[in-house]
């Protein structure tokens, strides 16, 4: 199944103010608390949120939803980001595909590309590049994280030492205003800031709901960007990637207002 429009936007605000209530979510949507019921029951279902009293919670911020469930996540705008990268993307170019679903839907875009060079950890972007003979791929080693399909630890960190990248291209838990890239887990944190320190262009792909999201490990400061390839930003978000020196790529309306 897929998520309805009001399920995505009920999960991804659950996620930045750790609960909601039921009553709450009935005023925001004007809908019944039967509808909202469902809504959330569906949720919980899949793993995506916890039942509570009267509500709902946010699962830990110490860890990501496993795959399979972040594959339910905005998956519309996912693919939009995914489509506007991959046109920016000559054939011929050396391209490390780290991990995360967004970073799935990039792989799908880019295989027609010709004479593509790919490298990753990420197991579901070797599977979409398996009937595409005409790019090259390579994995890196490393420990299976069974939950989330990729390739974390010392192995895979040594992989991509080994090479540098036309560009390296990565997906986050979170964004903060503060502090940048955020992950859920140490392991994806250092492997993501490696992409980044092992390629001449870094690109980050990240729906507007990673904005607040609460992952607890710290990749890089918003600096280490070149790129940035969105859906949504507000004013002050834009003007923060300006700061950074940051090239803002956003996939629908430009910059709209946080009233929008």
């Amino acid at each position: 199944m897929s998520l309805s429009e009001r399920q995505n936007q009920i999960l991804n605000w659950v996620q930045q103010v750790d609960n909601l209530s039921i009553e709450v979510l009935v005023d925001k949507f004007d809908v019944s608390a039967q509808t909202i019921r469902k809504d959330v029951n569906q949720l919980a279902d899949l793993h995506l949120v916890r039942r509570q009293h009267g509500g709902i919670t946010q699962m830990s911020t110490a860890e990501n939803l496993p795959f399979d469930n972040r594959q339910y996540l905005n998956g519309t705008a996912k693919q939009k980001i995914a489509h506007m990268l991959a046109r920016d993307i000559p054939d011929g170019a050396s391209v490390f595909l780290g991990i995360g679903t967004t970073v799935e839907y990039v792989a799908k875009e880019l295989i027609h590309h010709k004479d593509l060079q790919v490298f990753t950890n990420n197991l579901m972007v070797a599977a979409i590049f398996s009937g595409s003979p005409h790019i090259c791929v390579k994995m890196t080693g490393g420990r299976l994280r069974h939950l989330h399909r990729d390739l974390v630890g010392a192995d895979a960190l040594e992989s991509i030492r080994q090479y540098y990248f036309d560009y390296g291209i990565i997906g986050c838990g979170g964004l903060d205003m503060s502090l940048g890239l955020l992950d859920f887990d140490p392991d994806e944190a250092i492997l993501s800031r490696v992409i980044l320190e092992s390629s001449r262009c870094t690109v980050l792909v990240a729906d507007q709901f990673k904005w607040g999201r609460k992952a607890m490990a710290r990749v890089k400061a918003f600096s280490h960007l070149d790129k940035l390839y969105t859906d949504y930003v507000t004013p002050e978000q834009s003007a923060l990637m300006a700061e950074h020196k940051v090239h803002l790529k956003v996939s629908e309306a430009s910059v709209v207002s946080n009233n929008a």
